[in-house]
């Protein structure tokens, strides 16, 4: 496949640092920070409640920033359905999560290096047949344990969670929980909806971000 450049699906943390988004991006790193002083996060899932509210586009440049403030940080795709993550970055999909999880033997985690110094990126690898399998196995386990080793921070993109259990079913593995919801799109009750069902697993949600909101005249007064 050809992968599109990291400029054109919207690294803007990147491409335009100072930008009002990236400071956004910036914000919600520090956020997440803080939101864990009494207990660090070091594995964090995003989630949606439907497709195409921006939840890769979110956790792309969020662990752009991340990485940018000298943390370690992991990106995985657990959307074993739809994974974007590699065409950020212009990476390879042929190996990745689920070859570890369908190895035989334990393999070295098939980490891809990014333009971004302290980014790395493990793929999806081939699609399988019932994810959410995959995702609650104990190989899944072990495979998160030993990212944990590997970063500062795990980031996991997964599926929207209303759609198929994929992402509740990993929430009750991870240290917390990003929503991703979309102005004008995401409607109240699918909100309603996303929340009770992570929190019927008891998963850990840090706080929900809003994508396009509008901006107030005024709030770029020190770009």
């Amino acid at each position: 496949m050809t992968a599109e450049t990291p400029d054109a699906l919207g690294l803007v943390a990147l491409r335009d640092p100072r930008s009002l988004a990236a400071e956004a991006y910036r914000t919600l790193r520090t956020n997440i920070q803080f939101s864990s002083l009494d207990k660090p996060l070091h594995t964090l899932l995003v989630t949606s409640t439907s497709a195409d509210e921006g939840k890769s586009t979110t956790l792309a440049n969020l662990a752009v920033t991340m990485a940018q403030a000298e943390q370690r940080v992991i990106l995985v795709d657990c959307d074993l359905r739809r994974p974007s993550l590699h065409t950020f970055f212009n990476l390879q999909n042929d190996v990745g999560l689920t070859s570890m999880i369908l190895a035989q033997d334990e393999m070295p985690i098939p980490l891809q290096s990014t333009s971004i110094p302290d980014l790395k990126l493990l793929a999806s690898g081939p699609l399988p047949p019932r994810p959410a399998d995959i995702l609650g196995s104990r190989r899944m386990e072990t495979v998160i344990e030993r990212l944990r080793n590997e970063a500062d921070v795990v980031l996991f993109d997964t599926p929207p969670v209303i759609a198929v259990t994929d992402a509740a079913v990993l929430a009750t593995r991870v240290d917390g929980v990003l929503l991703v919801l979309q102005a004008n799109k995401t409607s109240r009750e699918r909100g309603r909806r996303a929340r009770e069902i992570l929190d019927k697993v008891k998963a850990n949600i840090v706080g929900a971000v809003l994508n396009n909101a509008e901006i107030e005249q005024g709030y770029d007064y020190y770009a």
